[in-house]
Order: C-alpha cells, then structure tokens, then sequence
C-alpha cells in the first residue's frame, strides 16, 4: 500500500508582489505514484506575468527599490536566512518533492535537499565578494570596472529536481541583486510555492521574487516579455531552442541547460564491481530522469560479459515501490505522459534490434495506478540506434561494447548532447588523456554523479551553453560597466 502522506498539500496560488494571489483557472498536479489529484494550482495569464514583472522591476530600479540599493551583506544575510528555513523544513519539503514527482524519499531527503541549503549558503557568502577591477593603462585617466545586475531575470525550472534546480538559478540571481520572476514545471510546482513562503518569512521584499505556475503557455508569456533582461532554462533541447528564438525579439541574455546522452566509458582494468555501481548509479538514480545520466554504457570488450553479468543481476533487484518507503530506490515517473515515452524508446530499442536483458515493463505498485516502470537494460547497443542517439529521460540502459581507446572516443563524442560523461579505469594518465578528449561540461572519473555548489556545470554542443553553480554562474546574472575619469 502506498504510504499516506503527512506533509500539507494546499492549493497553489501566484506569488506577486509578496501577496499570494488567485489565477483566472486552475490545472491538477498529480501524484505519480497513485495518478491521482494532489491538489488545483493556479495557472498564469499573460496578464499575471505583466504584473509580475512590473513588479519585479519595481524592486529592482523603482525610486523605493529594496533590492538593489540593499547593501550586499544584508542580500547575503537573507540569501542564508532562506537556507536556515530551509533546513528546519527539510522534512516537509521532501515529502512535498516525492509526493509532487515521485522520486524516493531517500533522494529527495538526503541528497536533493541537502544540496539545496548547501547552494543557498554558498551563493550567500558570495553576496559580499562581487567586485569589478582597476585598470591602469593611461596616467591621465582612472579607469574602472563595475558588476552589476542584470535586472528582472526569468526562471524556467525542470520537473525532474524541482528544487534543486530552482536553488541553482535563485542563489546566483539573488545574490548578484537581480530580481526574480520564476515559473516551476507544470508537473511539479508544489516545492517552489513551499519556498516562496519561506522566502517571505526570511525576509526577502515584496517584489524581488514572484512564482508564476502554470504551462508551456506562461512559460512563453515569461520569454517574451519586453521587461525581462535575462532568461535562465533548464529542460529539453527542442524547448532551448524555441526560447532562443523566442528571446530574439527582445535580445535577452539566455543560458540553457539541456538534454543529455551521457558515455559511461569501462575500461577493462577498471575496478570492475565499483564501476558496476557506478553505472547503476548512473543511469538508475532519479529513476533515469536526469539530464547528465549515464544513459550510454560503453564496456571493453574483453570485459563485457562479466560486467553485464554483475551490471543486469544488480538491476533485477532494484524493484520499483511505494517512493514514501525510505527503503525504496525505484520511484514512480514523473508523469503517465513521460512514461508513455519510455515505454515507446523501450519497443523502439526491441524494433531496432537491440537485445533486451533486464526489465522493459510497466509494473503496479501494491495494484495501484501509479506510473512505474522496471530498471532496464539493452545490450548488444549500436550507437546509431535511436535509443543510444536520443535522450530518453527514463531508466533504460544502452550498453555498448570498444576494442580500443580511440574507437571508444570517436564513438562517446559522435553525439549531439556534451552534458557529461564519465571513465573508468586504474591507469590514471589514460583517464586524464580521454577526459580531455571527450566533449562534456563534466567528466567523472571512477564515480558518476558527483555534484558540488562550487563546481559549474554546464554542457557542450545541443546540451545547451552557459555553467551553473560555482564562481562562473555569477558572469550570467551580472553586467560588466567599465568607467573612465579623465585626470589629464
């Protein structure tokens, strides 16, 4: 039986200007593991958006501005004030994401939100420590630079870590002193609403952030919007690429972070069954809806039979369960929508040839109808097959085999994503030569997965441009002036 939640779940409303406001309509958010209604959310007219923004731009540049003009050490104060909240909620939050996407509770309350005050707190200390440059080129003048804001930026937030990913963008644009108009997914908009009530408890002024929920049509509403300076978006290509055009009309900043088609590269003198774990890892956390998953497995041949062998017997046991159960690792998919696409890469992949070894099922929890599917893997993989081309975004597998370390490279970069890959191996000089080869943001060697607030994480090639995290996401959410005084 699927466990009965504790956490409140209320109905959505719009966050504008500090005061929680009802939308013309309302849309259901689901719960994956039943399919059943969690509760009405508000959904967002291009009229809300007008007043968010209008909003938000008074808190940025208006003669009363709060924002801006507030020293940078008072920014960072309620930067970490908002962490602290968020960490004497930790527990509500996490039910709130596994109800909302139905990732387990093990991910959610101990990976997930942890990361979260983690990132909060590290943009907080960095309030203080955004500074321009002197430069001295001419004896008759003093010249300078500045960082300053960007302005109103508008957030797009992914259903596949809802508030992880929304504390990445937040936290560098708050502290740079931007003002905030964010749009979660559709799909998963219960967290981010949680936040900005806390966010109002912390401290931060009325304007400075405004949560609009709602579908693909407020999202666009946001790109478009003449009064918005700066678009930050996580989610697919196809979505990066319509936001680009979009965003053409009015010539705002735009970083994206997109799709993914990871290599997982095993090299025969790996540690094998730590590199077994790792690919499990890689592909099985987040039920497979992660961008930089380990979704193309590459095995040496001499060592591709044993691998296999340890990598399908490990999958067999990842069963998928209640994601409330703290002993479950297999949660439901996000949505029936996305899993029907799963289910229709996983006939693609038996259409193409591929050998199916492990899973490829729709499985009830508990008789229920909630939205699971088995751990899968394919083997005998070509990389032009749909399911080693394409992101699938779901807990399917693609392994395929190299003789030598050239093929292996040629065929991980042969690809349109370069989010990440990962190599494994005891040779320390092979792995830094083949890091350096391959075309990721992020390479991994002997783990998969690692994350850090300090470290940016970004793609290559249709993964999107643009880093998150670290000292870099701070060049995206600030303008560089340069001034001269003429001394001469």
């Amino acid at each position: 039986m699927i466990t009965a939640s504790t956490a409140k779940v209320a109905p959505g409303r719009l966050l504008i200007d500090g005061q929680w406001v009802d939308g013309a309509k309302t849309f259901a958010t689901i719960n994956p593991a039943t399919g059943e209604e969690l509760t009405q959310v508000a959904e967002a007219s291009a009229a809300d958006v007008d007043r968010a923004v209008e909003a938000a731009r008074r808190a940025f540049d208006g003669k009363s501005g709060p924002w801006r003009k507030m020293p940078a050490s008072e920014r960072g104060r309620l930067i970490w004030r908002l962490a602290d909240l968020v960490e004497q909620h930790i527990d509500e939050l996490a039910e709130l994401e596994t109800l909302d996407n139905g990732k387990p509770i093990f991910e959610s309350r101990n990976v997930d939100m942890p990361m979260v005050i983690d990132v909060l707190r590290y943009y907080a200390g960095w309030a203080t420590k955004i500074h321009g440059e002197t430069v001295n080129t001419f004896d008759a003048a003093f010249t300078y630079t500045l960082r300053e804001p960007v302005g109103v930026v508008g957030l797009i937030i992914p259903w596949n870590f809802p508030l992880l990913l929304a504390s990445w963008k937040l936290g560098p644009a708050l502290a740079c002193g931007n003002t905030i108009v964010m749009k979660p997914a559709e799909q998963t908009p219960l967290t981010t609403l949680r936040l900005g009530e806390l966010a109002l408890e912390a401290g931060i002024p009325a304007g400075v952030l405004n949560i609009l929920t709602g579908g693909p049509e407020t999202g666009k509403a946001i790109v478009r919007h003449s009064g918005i300076d700066k678009i930050a978006f996580t989610g697919s290509t196809a979505v990066g690429k319509e936001i680009m055009r979009s965003a053409s009309d009015t010539l705002k900043r735009v970083t994206l972070e997109l799709g993914g088609k990871s290599p997982n590269i095993v090299f025969a003198d790996s540690d094998i069954d730590n590199a077994v774990k790792g690919a499990i890892n890689g592909i099985f956390y987040g039920k497979g809806e992660v961008c930089n998953a380990g979704s193309r497995l590459f095995v040496e041949s001499k060592v591709e039979a044993e691998f296999l062998e340890k990598l399908v017997g490990r999958a067999k046991k990842m069963v998928p369960g209640d994601p409330l159960n703290p002993k479950t690792r297999m949660g439901a998919i996000v949505s029936q929508e996305q899993m029907q696409t799963v289910l229709g890469y996983i006939e693609a992949g038996k259409k193409e040839g591929a050998k199916l070894i492990a899973g490829g099922n729709r499985v009830s929890v508990d008789g229920g109808n909630g939205f699971f599917i088995e751990p899968t893997v394919f083997g005998g993989v070509t990389n032009e097959m749909q399911i080693a081309r394409e992101e699938i975004f779901g807990p399917v597998l693609a392994t395929l085999k190299f003789d030598e370390v050239d093929e292996v490279i040629e065929l991980a970069n042969r690809n349109q994503y370069g989010l990440a890959a990962a190599v494994w191996t005891s040779d320390v000089k092979k792995a830094h030569q083949v890091s350096r080869q391959l075309r990721a943001g992020t390479v991994w060697i002997n783990t998969y997965g690692l994350m850090d607030a300090a470290l940016p994480f970004g793609g290559y090639k249709s993964s999107g441009f643009g880093r998150e995290l670290g000292q870099a996401a701070l060049e995206h959410y600030t303008e560089v002036k340069t001034v001269w005084l003429n001394m001469g």
